[in-house]
């Protein structure tokens, strides 16, 4: 089996533990020690499949800001952690990414338990191009309270 057709090596691990509530702590709580400053947000995975993403944020007071709203800091933390995630679990296993972009629109004060959910277009192949992943925050209620735009870079692994 070639390069570009055996799995990415995240997804699998995601497969792995993702069909236990406990599996997915472990696999959310290795990507925080993986990624340390994406970490301080306390990510919650919920689901990552090529194309899509859910992950949560619970409201903490290390992530609220003097207005007693999650900061904007921790909104584009989330927006960036789950662009990032899915870009890297969607492309090949065969390439590789470096996100080169992000932007975010603060919609409303965002509060309480938060879900952000990303989608893409999933690479066919390795080749050098640019992929845009969409990313809306909603809260509890399902009110969109930030939408963002996470670009990434995808290319071949270069050869050792």
């Amino acid at each position: 089996m070639d390069a570009s057709r055996s799995v990415n090596p995240v997804l699998e691990k995601w497969n792995r533990l993702s069909r236990s509530a406990v599996g997915r702590w472990v696999f959310s709580r290795g990507l925080a020690l993986f990624v340390p400053y994406s970490g301080t947000i306390g990510p919650q995975v919920q689901r990552l499949e090529p194309g899509r993403a859910v992950i949560r944020m619970r409201d903490r007071r290390r992530v609220r800001n003097h207005l007693r709203s999650i900061h904007a800091a921790a909104l584009l933390n989330l927006t960036e952690l789950t662009g990032g995630l899915l870009a890297t679990v969607s492309m090949p296993a065969d390439a590789r990414m470096i996100i080169t972009g992000v932007s975010v629109d603060f919609l409303k004060k965002a509060r309480g338990l938060l879900e952000a959910e990303g989608s893409c277009p999933v690479p066919q192949s390795n080749e050098r191009a640019e992929i845009e992943v969409q990313v809306a925050i909603r809260d509890t209620s399902s009110e969109v309270v930030a939408r963002g735009t996470v670009r990434a870079l995808v290319g071949p692994v270069p050869a050792k």
